[in-house]
């Protein structure tokens, strides 16, 4: 397809910071959100962009965004998540911490917790959570990904099986209507497996974000989990999952809506 100049640079912002805004488009092209919209329909019609409510993000199903540029994507929302799953781990409690930003907030609001042991395939979390003496870390070995820090193959799955934890704190890079979790690489979702299998109770974790996007590998189902928690869940059929699994739904930008369980 032809790009216009304005379309390019679009396409550029997308990929830097994986999502755009329609209104922030319009103040920084200093044109109509209406002309926005339009060249994002234009983008997303060819298949460059997706559409999601507001704006669109990048990319489609078999390329994930980059770790740097998820941080900042709902990055709000990843934090209030963040507090809340650390806020359902007590005192003395063992736990599994997988990798994602989502999962990083998790960490980052669990560092005031009292005598932990944190059991982790992210050098991120291990990184920050090594600093708070009471919280022991544990760190898992294998090939490391140079794109996110995560600790990947069949090295730290056969390490995550050595352990059976109270929690575990697992992400997903998207999630189908039909309640599949899913993300891009094989080799992660191996050991987000064994985390699930590993632990007496499973709190997933992720932004609205994650139902507008796609993923080629699954790592398993929503029934599978006890805790899930997000800012909203717009799809009925996850909520009908939740309640029939004995799912606790958790949304965070519902404080008065009743959960789910």
């Amino acid at each position: 397809m032809y790009l216009s100049g304005r379309q390019s640079e679009i396409l550029e912002i997308a990929k830097a910071e994986g999502r755009v805004l329609v209104e922030e488009l319009a103040q920084r092209f200093a044109v109509t959100p209406q002309t926005i919209r339009k060249d994002l329909n234009d983008l997303c019609d060819n298949s460059v962009l997706s559409r999601v409510h507001g704006g669109a993000i990048f990319p489609g199903g078999t390329e994930n965004v980059k770790y740097e540029a998820r941080r900042s994507i709902a990055a709000l929302e990843k934090q209030a998540i963040g507090r809340e799953a650390a806020a359902l781990i007590p005192n003395n409690a063992s736990l599994f911490i997988n990798i994602g930003t989502t999962t990083e907030a998790v960490g980052e609001a669990l560092r005031d917790h009292q005598e932990l042991m944190v059991i982790t395939n992210n050098i991120n979390v291990a990184n920050r959570l090594r600093l708070f003496p009471s919280i022991e870390v544990v760190i898992a070995g294998g090939v490391v990904r140079g794109s996110d820090g995560g600790i990947v193959g069949e090295a730290a799955v056969d390490f995550i099986r050595q352990f059976k934890v109270d929690y575990a704190v697992i992400g997903a890079s998207a999630i189908d209507a039909d309640g599949a979790l899913l993300d891009f690489d094989f080799r992660e979702v191996k050991v987000a497996q064994a985390i699930i299998a590993n632990a007496r109770h499973v709190i997933l974790v992720a932004d609205s974000t994650k139902f507008e996007r796609t993923a080629p590998v699954r790592i398993g189902h929503l029934s599978q989990v006890h805790t899930f928690i997000t800012d909203q869940c717009p799809l009925g059929s996850l909520r009908r999952i939740a309640a029939d699994s004995n799912v606790r739904l958790i949304e965070i930008s519902r404080p008065n809506a009743s959960n789910l369980s």
